[in-house]
């Protein structure tokens, strides 16, 4: 190894010993139990310095977890706060989605009534909606002229 390379090996060492496993778990126990994963000290540890190759990629496991655990909480967060914050359009009850329904082409099939009244039920609230509505190949979506915007 190099002089620089020795040189960031012992500021990590040094880093380390300073903080002696004193480092705060982020994960609750439940979490680290039922996936096994390695606590926050043995991870840090372990990713500077394995013992074996299995030591190496079950620290990286706990490091992965723990960042994509703490993306998605925060994802989850934004989203929620957005639906608090954010009210949708509250559009009339006279409109009838079962109006719409009979005036097209072809039957639909359960799962899309279902997420139908599903849109209608947000479309009357005053909740924020973002949705996706997607037809698959061979729907005979393309014969239909009535065009859904959300």
């Amino acid at each position: 190894m190099n002089c620089l390379g020795n040189v960031i090996r012992q500021i990590i060492e040094n880093g380390l010993e300073q903080v002696d496993g004193e480092l705060e778990e982020t994960l609750p126990d439940y979490i680290i139990n039922k996936y096994n994963l390695y606590d926050t000290n043995k991870a840090i540890k372990s990713i500077h310095f394995p013992e074996s190759f299995n030591d190496y990629n079950l620290a990286r496991k706990r490091l992965v977890f723990e960042e994509l655990f703490t993306m998605q909480l925060t994802l989850l967060n934004l989203k929620n706060k957005y639906e608090i914050e954010n009210n949708g359009i509250k559009f009339s009850k006279d409109v009838k989605m079962e109006d719409v329904i009979k005036e097209l082409p072809f039957e639909l099939t359960n799962a899309q009534k279902k997420v139908l009244e599903e849109i209608n039920a947000d479309m009357e609230s005053n909740k924020s909606m973002n949705r996706l509505l997607q037809g698959d190949v061979g729907s005979r979506k393309n014969h239909c002229s009535v065009n859904l915007c959300l």
